[in-house]
């Protein structure tokens, strides 16, 4: 036993002359193996080898070290590098989310009750455009000749409730500040005619009646600038937009 504590001490010496390893390095490797078969001795003697090979002076390999006398496989001390000690960075999914699909209706069929209102009369030719948004407390859709929903509109219903209730009122309240409009009545309802916005083109602007239909409910019919034109004059226009909003019947 001394003698091979003494190879032990030499190999460390002459090999790692320049490193601070702990003057009982082989002492308590061979401590710890006492009392084990002598396989195992031989495996700690390679583990303390292994130390010094984690030096920059390169690595030992021992061989026919074991007291049996018989020669021991030469063992490397330097360790096989694993795939499993590599680590792959996670994948990155850079796919933009699908957009949400815009709320709406579905499928009207004729396009005369949508929300909580009831279309009772349309001009002459006009479809449903297939076309339609659903906010909640604001919604509408529109009509035209041909029921495309990419097509332009002709008329133009937009409806609001509760709160939004109070945003038509603030736009009718500009208008009578700015003498902008005139007050109507619809039966025993009452409404707001006015031309809104600068039309396209040198159009004069775009027809709406504002109608309210209940503490609840206020509507919103606009004719759009062009199909205005196939109309004999503004007086045709709003006779057209009064009898749209006479027929609109309130469900809620």
């Amino acid at each position: 036993m001394p003698m091979l504590e003494e190879e032990i001490r030499q190999i460390m010496a002459d090999e790692t002359a320049r490193l601070q390893a702990t003057p009982d390095l082989a002492e308590r490797v061979m401590r710890s193996s006492r009392g084990k078969r002598k396989r195992t001795r031989a495996a700690a003697l390679a583990a303390s080898v292994a130390v010094i090979a984690a030096a920059p002076i390169g690595y030992v390999t021992v061989g026919s070290v074991a007291t049996t006398g018989r020669p021991e496989p030469a063992i490397s001390a330097v360790p096989e590098p694993t795939t499993s000690a590599t680590l792959e960075p996670p994948a990155i999914d850079d796919t933009p989310p699908a957009p949400s699909p815009t709320p709406d209706f579905g499928d009207l069929g004729d396009g005369k009750e949508f929300g909580h209102v009831k279309v009772g009369y349309l001009p002459e030719r006009l479809k449903w455009s297939n076309w339609s948004l659903d906010f909640g407390d604001r919604y509408t859709t529109s009509y035209n000749f041909d029921g495309d929903k990419n097509g332009f509109y002709c008329v133009q219903i937009y409806m609001y409730e509760e709160a939004a209730v109070q945003e038509v009122d603030d736009r009718i309240m500009q208008y009578r500040d700015e003498d902008d409009g005139e007050e109507i009545t619809v039966g025993d309802r009452t409404g707001y005619l006015v031309i809104q916005e600068v039309g396209e083109d040198g159009m004069k602007g775009t027809p709406t009646l504002f109608l309210r239909m209940g503490d609840r409910q206020r509507a919103e019919i606009m004719f759009s600038p062009v199909y205005a034109e196939e109309f004999s004059g503004a007086e045709a226009v709003s006779a057209e937009l009064k009898k749209i909003a006479e027929g609109l019947t309130s469900t809620l």
